[in-house]
């Protein structure tokens, strides 16, 4: 596995990406003299005596409150152990380990006030494996994410829990296992490292890149269906699409030709076809995947922002000694790509299923009732094409914005929130109902190509339908029909699919 180097403020979305996937992550030391130049402005702060929100004041509804200079390490501590008031699951790893690199690049721009030796320790737990339990509910995405974050800034102070491997310990054991020590933060230090959108960013991300994977692979089987049911490629001339001049649209045209193109199935039907036109979920294919692949790289666009910027408060500037207080730990942002990625994803798995449908039902398909030889004997694929429905209506369910939502916090001095948390942790959950609905897609649209045999379809067609049958043969009688689902899904879920047809494929960025 490569290692990334996070260059603070201008880390690509590949790198992200790559840090999700599991790569080990490394701060570009050019980055040490702002980090040491932003703590030195913090102290001389602190110099002046004057009340300064986040470094000698409470928090929140207690910003007036002066704290004195004797009990600054108590404060940060304080404020640490306070927040860390999660609830729920603990967040997937590679959420976590994205939500720490954020937070370390986020750091390491020098407007926060953190010393090199807290930046280190961080650092040091991406390095070593060590992360950190944090329970997924708590945030509402404004003042920053409050409680996962903490939860996170708790074992850099030796509390709370660290994963190793799949070992759950006490953090100062974990720490001490791996020669790290736990910190005493200093004046600014908790309120940094506990606000900021990274919780948010880091969820929002990962289902970006999951629903990336999901719409290359239901082009795939969104051709592959096409090719079972004998459907017309004419939808998909690019003179149509550039009428309509989106580019997304005229993207996932160029990859459905490019998917059947040489198929004999399709040549075997060019001309005396009694059909004028398909269904929608076969000729509707590129509005509804382009319009999908647009806001899907809307999305791309303003999270690659979020992740480079700098989100806590108050910002330290030590060119002038200031710490001025703002509101860029508002999540609103990350709640509207949030809610954006949401409805591709629902969209994606919603169109799906109706090729599934479509597949089963004779009269659409000309092929045998619920794809099997024998109906009435055999269900064939009555019942996955039930699951899928049932997924679909899930996720319609979960689609709903969560960016609409605010309710007030803190005495009502944080009195507008963004749900951007709540907006991004659905997404892994409906990526993966989507993927169910991509897997049953794939298995249904492959053994609709079978009944074609000894017709095939085109070059890359053909590799994917043997990628399926080398572990799920064709279904010729009724059998334990879970084992075949969860097979596909792996192959969508890994993106092995997608991968075989990489090079005809639209990407996010």
């Amino acid at each position: 596995m490569t290692s990334i180097l996070l260059v603070p403020g201008a880390v690509p979305l590949a790198d992200w990406r790559a840090i999700y996937r599991g790569s080990a992550v490394r701060l570009d030391p050019a980055s040490a003299p702002r980090i040491a130049e932003s703590a030195a402005a913090v102290e001389r702060i602190l110099a002046r005596h004057e009340p300064v929100y986040g470094i000698n004041t409470g928090f929140g509804k207690l910003a007036s409150v002066r704290i004195g200079d004797e009990d600054l390490a108590t404060l940060q501590r304080n404020i640490v152990l306070s927040h860390a008031a999660g609830t729920g699951a603990p967040s997937p790893v590679p959420v976590v380990r994205l939500m720490m690199a954020l937070k370390l690049a986020s750091l390491a721009q020098g407007a926060s006030g953190v010393r090199p030796q807290t930046i280190a320790l961080l650092e040091a737990m991406l390095a070593h494996g060590l992360t950190p339990i944090v329970p997924a509910q708590g945030s509402v995405g404004a003042s920053g994410d409050l409680a996962p974050l903490s939860h996170m800034a708790a074992t850099m102070i030796g509390v709370g829990e660290i994963l190793v491997g799949d070992e759950r310990l006490p953090a100062t054991q974990a720490l001490a296992r791996a020669g790290l020590a736990p910190l005493t933060l200093g004046p600014k230090e908790g309120l940094a490292l506990l606000n900021g959108t990274q919780f948010s960013t880091a969820n929002a991300l990962a289902g970006l890149f999951e629903a990336e994977n999901l719409f290359r692979s239901a082009l795939v089987t969104g051709a592959l269906s096409t090719e079972a049911a004998k459907g017309s490629d004419t939808p998909f001339d690019p003179r149509i699409h550039a009428l309509r001049r989106h580019q997304g649209q005229i993207a996932v045209a160029d990859a459905l030709r490019a998917l059947m193109a040489g198929s004999p199935i399709r040549a075997s039907h060019l001309n005396n076809d009694t059909r004028v036109q398909d269904p929608y979920c076969l000729r509707c294919q590129p509005q509804v995947m382009g319009a999908a692949l647009d806001i899907l790289r809307q999305a791309a666009t303003t999270l690659a922002i979020e992740a480079n910027g700098v989100s806590d408060n108050p910002l330290i500037f030590p060119e002038t000694d200031e710490a001025l207080s703002g509101g860029n730990f508002h999540a609103e942002p990350v709640a509207f790509a949030a809610d954006m990625i949401a409805m591709a994803i629902c969209e994606i798995g919603s169109i799906a299923e109706r090729r599934i449908a479509m597949l089963v039902d004779p009269a659409l398909s000309g092929l045998p009732a619920f794809l099997t030889p024998r109906p009435g004997l055999n269900s064939g694929f009555m019942i996955p094409q039930v699951t899928a429905a049932a997924l679909v209506s899930e996720n319609k369910q979960r689609a709903y914005p969560a960016s609409v939502d605010s309710i007030p916090t803190s005495a009502n001095q944080e009195d507008h929130v963004s749900m951007a948390a709540h907006g991004a942790r659905r997404l892994l959950d409906m990526a993966e109902n989507a993927t169910a609905v991509i897997g049953i897609e794939y298995l249904a649209a492959a053994q609709g190509v079978d009944f074609h045999a000894p017709l095939a379809s085109s070059t890359v067609l053909e590799a994917a339908r043997a990628r399926l049958r080398a572990i799920v043969p064709h279904l010729t009688d009724d059998r334990h029909f879970h084992p075949d689902m969860e097979a596909a899904n792996a192959l969508i879920r890994s993106g092995a699919l997608a991968d075989l047809a990489a090079d005809h494929l639209p990407g996010i960025a």
